[in-house]
C-alpha cells in the first residue's frame, strides 16, 4: 500500500448500493495494487477497524451508520477523533427529502466538518452541496465509474407486441413506479388509438421492495389494474439474473425525479441498454460525461416517449462499442490523486 491511500472501510449490508459500490472501487484499487480493504457488516464493526488505523475512507451515506441522521453524524465524528477519515458521501440532502431535510443537512454538515476530506459523485451534488449544506471547503468530485469500458453488443432489438415499461433498483416512494403505471396506460392508449397492435401492458420492478415499503407495492398493484396494466416485482436477483432482467425485452426507465447520483443509471448503460431518464441537473450532466447512452425527457411526455421506444425498440440500446468511460479504474485514480494532494 502506497503511503497516500488509506485503509478502505467498506461498512453496511452488502445489498446495499452505496456499500456494493464501495466495495467496486476497493476492488478497482486493489486491482492496481495500491489498497487493502476490511468489511464491516455494521459500524460497531466499523468502529473496532478505525481504531487500529492511522488513515481509513469510507463510502457513507447516514441511512446506513444510523437510525437517525444524528446517530449517523455522530459516527462519523467518533472516527474522525480517532484517524484520519476521509469520505464520500452520497444521496445528499436536498428539498424533496421534505420534513428530513433540515435533519439531513444538519447531519452532513457534522459529517464533512469532521472528515479531514470529503468526496461527492458528481457536479449536481455539488451543486447541493453549496446551496444546501455549506461547509468551509467545497468537497471534490470523482463521478461513478462503470464496471466496463465500452457497451456491449445485443441481438434483442426486435419489436415485440407487449408494451413492457422496466424499472430497475428497489421500490419505494418516489421511484418513478406509479408514473411508469399511468404513462404506460396512455401509451399503450395512444398506440391503439392509432392502429399500433399493442398486447399486454406491463411495468416490470426489477428488484425488491425497500425495507417497511412492501405495503406500497400492494398500492401498486392496485393502481395498476385499474389502468389495465399489470405490475410486476421480481425481488432481489443475483449479479447475474439481474443483468440478464435489464436486458429482457422492454422499455428501460429511470424515473427517479430527485435523485442526487444513481448506480441504478450505470446499470442499465453497463448491459448496453440507453435508458429513458427524466431530465434534470443530474441526468443532464451524466449524459454530457457519457454522449449517447442516455435518453432525456421531460415527465409530462413520458407517455409519447414510451410509444416512441415501443415503435423503435432498437432505440432503447446503445450501439455496440460507446465508450463508458469513466470507469473505475478511472475513478480509483482520480482517489489516489485526491488522496495525496488532500
Amino acid at each position: 500500500m502506497t503511503p497516500q491511500v488509506p485503509l478502505l472501510l467498506v461498512v453496511g449490508p452488502s445489498g446495499h448500493g452505496v456499500v456494493q459500490y464501495g466495495a467496486d472501487v476497493a476492488a478497482a484499487l486493489i486491482a492496481d495494487g495500491a489498497a487493502r480493504v476490511e468489511v464491516a457488516p455494521d459500524p460497531t464493526v466499523g468502529r473496532a477497524v478505525v481504531e487500529r488505523e492511522r488513515s481509513v475512507h469510507v463510502h457513507v451515506t447516514d441511512r446506513i451508520l444510523g437510525a437517525s441522521p444524528e446517530a449517523a453524524a455522530a459516527v462519523i465524528e467518533e472516527w474522525a477523533a480517532l484517524c484520519k477519515l476521509t469520505i464520500t458521501v452520497h444521496d445528499v440532502p436536498q428539498p424533496s427529502d421534505g420534513t428530513m431535510f433540515a435533519r439531513r443537512a444538519a447531519a452532513y454538515h457534522r459529517m464533512a466538518s469532521a472528515a479531514a476530506a470529503t468526496a461527492l459523485n458528481s457536479v449536481h451534488e455539488q451543486d447541493l452541496w453549496r446551496e444546501h449544506i455549506g461547509t468551509a471547503s467545497l468537497p471534490a468530485v470523482i463521478p461513478l465509474g462503470s464496471r466496463i469500458g465500452r457497451a456491449p453488443g445485443t441481438d434483442a432489438a426486435a419489436s415485440v407486441a407487449d408494451l413492457v415499461v422496466l424499472l430497475a433498483g428497489f421500490v419505494y416512494p418516489g421511484k418513478g413506479h406509479r408514473p411508469a403505471i399511468t404513462a404506460a396506460a396512455a401509451a399503450a392508449a395512444d398506440l391503439r388509438a392509432g392502429g399500433g397492435d399493442v398486447g399486454r401492458v406491463v411495468v416490470r420492478a426489477i428488484g425488491a421492495p425497500s425495507r417497511g415499503h412492501e405495503s406500497d407495492v400492494d398500492a401498486l398493484h392496485a393502481d395498476a389494474e385499474a389502468l389495465g396494466v399489470e405490475f410486476e416485482v421480481t425481488g432481489f436477483l443475483a449479479d447475474d439474473a439481474f443483468a440478464q432482467a435489464l436486458r429482457a425485452p422492454g422499455i428501460p426507465l429511470a424515473a427517479h425525479e430527485h435523485v442526487s447520483a444513481s448506480r441504478s443509471m450505470l446499470d442499465w448503460v453497463e448491459v448496453g441498454r440507453r435508458p429513458l431518464v427524466v431530465d434534470s441537473r443530474y441526468a443532464r450532466e451524466m449524459a454530457e460525461l457519457r454522449p449517447g447512452t442516455l435518453r432525456l425527457y421531460d415527465p409530462v411526455a413520458l407517455p409519447a416517449a414510451l410509444a416512441d421506444a415501443w415503435r423503435t425498440p432498437s432505440g432503447t440500446w446503445q450501439e455496440a462499442g460507446t465508450p463508458l468511460a469513466p470507469t473505475l479504474s478511472d475513478a480509483a485514480a482520480a482517489y489516489a490523486a485526491w488522496w495525496q494532494a488532500s
